[in-house]
């Protein structure tokens, strides 16, 4: 059984930057530390949020009420990976399981590469509209799937953004959504409530 209390904890705490009206600035510092300290142990996942498919997956975990944060898991098969897309909110990705690269990718006709991130176990990076919004990112393993988490500011399957064609930099509407249908129960504490 799923100890799903560390994400519980971790979506408190976001909570709690969300009440205080956080600049991005604070999302993506103290944000990345709690994000740093979820993903140290990899154990609270729920298994139906961990299964990779025919393309990489994306499992809405939790969406603030307000809208102002949600957390999800990326799950990546082998050989797997996005289109070029942009994001239009900050976000935080954090490295769960296995191993991914992030490549920026900058405007133009072709399109280029920027910056690379290649994310580990246990690191944690940041996109930003105002920094480095535009990217791909890949499964870094070939033979086993790689799980990341990100959060992002706003509910990111319900925005609308942009695809990119790399050659061309022409820009096509896209609307993520997610590939569960529940999202995880959090607040079901009878067993921790029972023993205590």
């Amino acid at each position: 059984m799923t100890d799903i209390a560390p994400l519980r904890d971790f979506i408190r705490d976001m909570t709690q930057l969300a009440e205080q009206d956080a600049s991005e600035a604070r999302w993506l510092t103290e944000g990345a530390a709690l994000l740093r300290r979820l993903i140290a142990t990899d154990t609270w996942l729920p298994e139906d949020c961990a299964v990779a498919g025919p393309r990489y997956r994306q499992y809405l975990l939790h969406c603030d009420p307000l809208e102002r944060f949600c957390v999800v898991s990326f799950v990546w098969g082998p050989g797997q990976k996005t289109p070029v897309h942009n994001h239009t909110v900050w976000g935080l990705v954090g490295m769960l399981r296995g191993a991914e690269i992030s490549t920026e990718m900058r405007p133009g006709a072709p399109m280029t590469p920027g910056q690379v991130d290649h994310l580990k176990e246990g690191e944690v990076v940041a996109v930003s509209a105002d920094t480095y919004d535009i990217h791909v990112v890949e499964n870094a393993l070939a033979d086993r799937a790689s799980i990341s988490i990100h959060v992002y500011g706003g509910n990111i399957g319900a925005i609308a953004r942009a695809v990119f064609d790399p050659a061309t930099g022409a820009t096509k509407r896209f609307i993520s959504g997610y590939d569960n249908v529940a999202v995880p129960n959090l607040w079901d504490r009878s067993k921790e409530m029972a023993a205590a």
